[in-house]
C-alpha cells in the first residue's frame, strides 16, 4: 500500500478538531514533502520523523514522500504530528501490518532516538477522541493528564518503538486507568490568621459563597494581600463538569499537573502585565490569565498599577464569562467564569484618610490615582470593602479568629442552596434570573428603590446588588431576601473609590 491515514488532533482554543495525516508514497527522486497549513514546528518534523524511523532500525522509504495534514485551512502547530506522520509512512511502506491504524488516534512528538516527548492539550484530546468513540495513543508523561476523562480509551507509549509492536500484535499496549475522584486538597492559610477585620472576612464568606468580585481599599499592611490569600481555602469544591473545563484550558496551555485535580485554579498576575498574557492573544492564540483562572480565582494586586488599556479588556470577560481572542487569520474562544479579587491602595502613598496625619498626596494626584479604574470597570465589580488599618496593639490582643474550615462549611452550604435552585452560582445568574430569584420583599424592595435614587445605580450595578443580597440570604438560609439583607449589599457597595 502507497497510501495510508492516520487520524490526530490539532488544537483550536479549547477545541482539539480532527486532523488526517495522509502519508503518499510515490516513485522519483527521493523527497519529504510536508503541507496541509503547517508552521514551523510542523515542518521540522520530517527531520525528527526521518531521524527516530532510522534511530530504530525501520526502513526510510527512499522514494517521493508527501504527508498532508487534512484539513488544509485548518492551522497546524507543535510536534504532536511526529507520530502520526511517522506511523504514516510506516503503513505506506507496509512496516505495520493493513487495518492496525483503524479506530485508534495518535498523539506525540519523536525525539531523533524515537522516545516519545509529552504534548499540549492531552486532556482536551482525550475528550474529543472519546466524544468520536476512538482509542488514543499519547505519550507516558501525558497519561496522567488523559486518564481524568471518564469513559476515555487512552494508551500510553514511551517510544515509537513501543507503538509499533502494539500495533503488529507484538506486545500490547496496557490501558491507562481512569482516575476518579479529587486528589487532597491543597493547604490553604487558614483565616484564623487574620486577627481583627471582622468585616473584611465577612465580606470574604459574601464573595465565596456566591462567587462575586471583590475589591478591596485601603492603607499598607492592612491585610488586603493576606485576606485574598485565604479566599481559595474557604471557596466550594468544584464539581466534575467545572473541573474539566479549568483542566482543559490549563492543558491547552500546557502547565496542568493532574495532581492538581479539582483544585480552583489561582493566578495573580504582576502589574507588569500586558493585555496578551492577562486575556489571551498570540499569533497562534493562547488562553491568558483569566481563562487559567476559569472557575478560579484572578487576584490582581495594586490594581491601579495596571496599565489601564489592560484593565479595561476585562470589562467583557466579567460581564460574558469568556473571551474571543481575534487576529488576521485565526479566532479562538476560551472560557473566563473566574472570580476577580483586587487590592488597591486609597493614593499613590497609600496613607489617604488616614488620621496618622502621614498623607502628602495632593487631591489632584489621588483623583488621577483612583481615576486609573474606570466607571465601567467598577460597575462591573459586586463588591466594594474598605479594609482599615488595625492599631498593632489590637493586633496583639486580639484573639485569633474563626478557622476556615467553620467559614467553608456555610460557604458550601450556600452553594449547595443556589444549586438546587437555579443550577449556578448567583454571580452568574442573568437578567430572567435575577427577576425570578433575587426579588426582595416589600421592605427590601423599599430599600432598593431608596438606594437607586440615592446612589445613582445603574441597572447592571442594581442587579449586582441584588445578586449579593441573594447570596447574604442564602447564607442565612432565608427563602426570601429582605430589608437586612439588601442593607448589608448596599453597604458592600456603596463606597466605591470614585476620584475625589
Amino acid at each position: 500500500m502507497s497510501l495510508a491515514c492516520v487520524t490526530s488532533r490539532a488544537l483550536d482554543g479549547i477545541a482539539a478538531p480532527e486532523v488526517v495525516a495522509e502519508v503518499h508514497l510515490a516513485n522519483g527522486l527521493p523527497g519529504f514533502s510536508l503541507v496541509g497549513l503547517p508552521e514551523a514546528e510542523v515542518r521540522e518534523s520530517r527531520d525528527r520523523v526521518r531521524a527516530a524511523l532510522q534511530t530504530c532500525q525501520f526502513e526510510f522509504p527512499q522514494r517521493r514522500i508527501t504527508a498532508n495534514l487534512a484539513p488544509a485551512d485548518l492551522p497546524k502547530e507543535g510536534g504532536r504530528f511526529d507520530l502520526p506522520i511517522a506511523l504514516g509512512i510506516l503503513a505506506a511502506s507496509g512496516q505495520i501490518r493493513s487495518g492496525a491504524l483503524d479506530g485508534i488516534e495518535f498523539a506525540g512528538e519523536l525525539s531523533l532516538d524515537g522516545r516519545l516527548r509529552p504534548v499540549r492539550g492531552a486532556l482536551a484530546m482525550a475528550l474529543a477522541a472519546s466524544r468520536a468513540g476512538r482509542r488514543l495513543v499519547l505519550p507516558a508523561d501525558n497519561a496522567g493528564e488523559a486518564a481524568l476523562v471518564a469513559g476515555a480509551s487512552v494508551f500510553s507509549a514511551r517510544s515509537l518503538l513501543e507503538v509499533v509492536a502494539h500495533l503488529n500484535g507484538q506486545h500490547l499496549l496496557d490501558p491507562v486507568a481512569t482516575i476518579s475522584g479529587a486528589q487532597t486538597a491543597p493547604a490553604y492559610p487558614d483565616l484564623a490568621d487574620v486577627r481583627g477585620q471582622q468585616s473584611a472576612k465577612r465580606a470574604l464568606e459574601i464573595a465565596a459563597a456566591g462567587r462575586h468580585s471583590l475589591l478591596m481599599y485601603g492603607p499598607p499592611g492592612s491585610g488586603k494581600s493576606m485576606l485574598a490569600q485565604r479566599l481559595p481555602g474557604i471557596l466550594p469544591p468544584m464539581n466534575e463538569a467545572e473541573a474539566l473545563e479549568a483542566a482543559a484550558v490549563q492543558s491547552i496551555d500546557g502547565g496542568f499537573d493532574p495532581a492538581r485535580w479539582a483544585v480552583r485554579p489561582v493566578r495573580a498576575p504582576h502589574h507588569s502585565a500586558s493585555a496578551a498574557a492577562l486575556v489571551g492573544g498570540g499569533a497562534s492564540p493562547r488562553p491568558g490569565e483569566i481563562s487559567l483562572a476559569h472557575h478560579g480565582v484572578l487576584f490582581l494586586d495594586e490594581l491601579p498599577e495596571f496599565d489601564r488599556r489592560v484593565l479595561e479588556s476585562l470589562r467583557e470577560p466579567l460581564e460574558t464569562g469568556h473571551i474571543t481572542v481575534s487576529r488576521a487569520a485565526r479566532r479562538a474562544d476560551f472560557p473566563a467564569r473566574f472570580q476577580l479579587v483586587a487590592a488597591m491602595n486609597p493614593c499613590p502613598c497609600g496613607h489617604h484618610g488616614s488620621n496618622t496625619g502621614r498623607c502628602r498626596c495632593t487631591p489632584d494626584q489621588v483623583a488621577r490615582y483612583r481615576g486609573r479604574l474606570s466607571g465601567p470597570l467598577l460597575d462591573r465589580i459586586d463588591m466594594v470593602l474598605e479594609v482599615a488599618a488595625v492599631p498593632a496593639t489590637e493586633l496583639r490582643a486580639t484573639a485569633p479568629g474563626e478557622a476556615s474550615v467553620a467559614v467553608r462549611q456555610r460557604v458550601v452550604a450556600a452553594d449547595a442552596v443556589q444549586r438546587a435552585r437555579q443550577g449556578t452560582p448567583n454571580s452568574a445568574l442573568d437578567a430572567p434570573g435575577v427577576e425570578r430569584h433575587c426579588n426582595p420583599d416589600e421592605a427590601g424592595s423599599r430599600l432598593l428603590a431608596s438606594a437607586i435614587a440615592h446612589l445613582g445605580l445603574s441597572a447592571r450595578g442594581t442587579h449586582r446588588l441584588l445578586r449579593v443580597a441573594r447570596t447574604i440570604a442564602d447564607l442565612a438560609g432565608c427563602d426570601t431576601v429582605g430589608a437586612g439583607h439588601v442593607a448589608e449589599a448596599i453597604q458592600l457597595r456603596r463606597s466605591l473609590p470614585m476620584p475625589a
